[in-house]
């Protein structure tokens, strides 16, 4: 495995295909792997942050976040509002 976690073969795959440097594949590689490693509370956590930053009134973010939550790869059942309160505040 190299640095970014990256099987070697897929690697050389990748950078034969891809016109990036070996270096940019490996950050853009730890980054995906990142992204993609929340579960479902960290996820509605970040998003929160991020949709507050952006003034979005919150009674709104809940509802965007549930939407949010049905395209994500992780398996998630349909949270209500309070459901998704309660993760964010606890």
């Amino acid at each position: 495995m190299s640095s970014s976690g990256l099987e070697p073969g897929f690697r050389e795959y990748l950078l034969g295909i891809a016109d990036v440097s070996e270096r940019d594949l490996d950050k853009l590689a730890l980054e995906l792997r990142h992204h993609w490693s929340e579960n479902v509370e960290e996820y509605v956590r970040r998003r929160h942050r991020e949709l507050q930053r952006q003034r979005i009134p919150t009674r709104v973010i809940y509802g965007l976040i549930q939407k949010e939550l049905a395209d994500r790869r992780f398996s998630s059942r349909p949270r209500s509002e309070r459901q998704i309160r309660r993760l964010i505040y606890g």
